[in-house]
């Protein structure tokens, strides 16, 4: 399943970039170059939404029903 969204990058102290999305509470890292933000909050982004994903199944009622939606949200 594919997802895009919006990283904002953040040059910090001693050339280092913080990375977030915003859309994604909790979805923060940095790096020492851009590339390492990128590749770290890709990780971070992945990481978040599994552990997200095991909660709601583990917290879910056994007679849940589960479906997938999918949203269009315009570019900005």
């Amino acid at each position: 399943m594919k997802h895009e969204y919006d990283v904002v990058f953040t040059p910090i102290e001693d050339g280092w970039f913080l990375a977030r999305v915003p859309e994604l509470p909790g979805a923060v890292t940095e790096g020492q170059t851009l590339d390492e933000a990128r590749e770290n909050i890709r990780e971070a982004v992945e990481l978040l939404l599994q552990s997200y994903r095991e909660n709601a199944r583990k917290d879910a009622p056994g007679e849940a029903i589960w479906e997938q939606l999918i949203v269009e949200v315009p570019a900005a």
